[in-house]
């Protein structure tokens, strides 16, 4: 599969529209299978866009490219940090943050959704996730094994400073469930309400390896590598739910 991911900068919500199209229509071009975009990257914390708006963009972009799958992640829809998957010129996923992130007032803004989410796209099947998500690996070790998912796709907000913490939950949750994962954080916030310096993308293999990228925006994950894999948790998963306690005096 050939990943676009977006090193997108963030500044009025016009400029936004406009560079996102710009930005996928130059992807499907390339040949891209899946375009991804970061959290919030239309309108950050502190901008307002009109999701009718928004879906209209969506719908129009995907439609001009048929053969690329664009993942919207995310933007804001009835008090939802919301990711949006679109192809074709219609909405065939979506998945609202569970996991909010209080540091940022984020239950000010948004309510946590209440279901995980995964997609089949064409021979994969992708598990949603959205930034603070990757804090929790229960979150991934579910999308594993219950929608089987061999990619796990994490939008974020992440800031450059706790860059190095990005990468290590990535390739954790890579790891210890025997999947790709890859993180698509926005590269920064240029506006006056909102100045952001944003992490890195990654993407790691499911042995842990980084998948190596030429240009900074492609990548591709080869499905042999899975091959390798040691430890996969499919197959030597225990569904144990009692814990012994023991008291020491």
């Amino acid at each position: 599969m050939k990943l676009h991911l977006s090193r997108f900068v963030c500044l009025d919500v016009d400029s936004n529209l406009a560079r996102m199209e710009q930005e996928g229509a130059s992807a499907g071009a390339a040949g891209a299978d899946l375009c991804v975009f970061p959290e919030s990257f239309l309108h950050g914390y502190r901008r307002r866009l009109d999701p009718a708006l928004a879906r209209a963009r969506f719908r129009a972009l995907s439609g001009d490219c048929p053969a690329t799958a664009f993942l919207f992640g995310s933007f804001t829809e009835d008090r939802r940090n919301r990711m949006t998957l679109w192809q074709g010129g219609e909405e065939k996923a979506r998945y609202d943050k569970v996991h909010l992130f209080r540091p940022n007032g984020e239950f000010e803004i948004w309510e946590p959704g209440d279901r995980y989410a995964a997609v089949r796209l064409k021979d994969w099947t992708l598990g949603l996730l959205n930034c603070n998500d990757l804090r929790f690996p229960e979150q991934a070790r579910a999308l594993r094994l219950q929608a089987r998912c061999d990619v796990l796709v994490a939008p974020a907000w992440w800031p450059w400073r706790r860059d190095h913490i990005l990468r290590a939950l990535l390739q954790a949750r890579a790891i210890e469930n025997a999947v790709f994962t890859v993180g698509c954080c926005v590269a920064a916030s240029e506006h006056p309400l909102e100045t952001f310096a944003g992490a890195g993308n990654h993407v790691f293999d499911p042995l842990g390896d980084p998948v190596r990228t030429a240009d900074d925006h492609t990548y591709v994950l080869d499905p042999k590598v899975r091959d390798a894999v040691l430890v996969d948790p499919l197959e030597t998963y225990a569904d144990i739910r009692t814990v012994e306690t023991f008291q020491v005096k």
